[in-house]
């Protein structure tokens, strides 16, 4: 199977995050989407920061309904922080059947080539890459392994998710019902 691996920290999952990996699954030739779930970003502080199982969890959750989006805890059990290039190759290691792509959003380009091995991840499985608002220039546009893929543009993120949880205001309708329940009964980022 060709699956594309969708990477974050999904701190929480929201519909914008569900949107993305249905577009790349019903509109290009990814026959599954694996959500990989990030204990520490590299570039990211983690102080805010939910658990890990419960991040993967509300994932397992959210794609629950949909049996061509799956979750994976691959990076549990890596050395922190990982790095994309040392997940992929564990990955094709753990699956040499399937053929996987990067799923990036376009405001990641600018930065993708200080990204450990940037050159090797194009090589290795190339980047299916979505649209982003206020991207910065790359120089991505042309290259050989890098498809662009036409996809909503959706600007909900998980720092507004959590700022609205802890003041108390309502995230329905920005996540799906069995997250927001979870959230609820767990009084996540309260």
């Amino acid at each position: 199977m060709k699956i594309g691996l969708f990477f974050g920290s999904f701190n929480p999952i929201h519909i914008g995050h569900l949107i993305i990996a249905n577009t790349m699954v019903t509109a290009t030739d990814l026959e599954q989407v694996w959500f990989v779930v990030s204990p520490q970003n590299p570039f990211k502080k983690n102080s805010s920061l939910l658990h890990e199982f419960d991040r993967y969890d509300l994932v397992s959750r959210a794609v629950a309904d949909n049996a061509l989006l799956k979750v994976t805890d691959v990076e549990f059990h890596m050395p922190k922080p990982s790095y994309t290039i040392d997940t992929l190759i564990r990955m094709q290691e753990k699956f040499p059947q399937h053929e996987f792509k990067l799923i990036m959003g376009e405001d990641n380009l600018a930065q993708f080539p200080n990204w450990k091995n940037y050159d090797k991840i194009l090589e290795y499985v190339g980047l299916y890459v979505y649209p982003r608002p206020n991207s910065a220039p790359h120089n991505f546009k042309n290259h050989a392994s890098v498809k662009f893929v036409e996809a909503p543009l959706l600007d909900i993120s998980a720092t507004y998710l959590r700022a609205c949880l802890k003041s108390g205001k309502s995230i329905r309708y920005m996540v799906s019902e069995p997250v927001e329940e979870m959230i609820r009964l767990k009084k996540f980022y309260l």
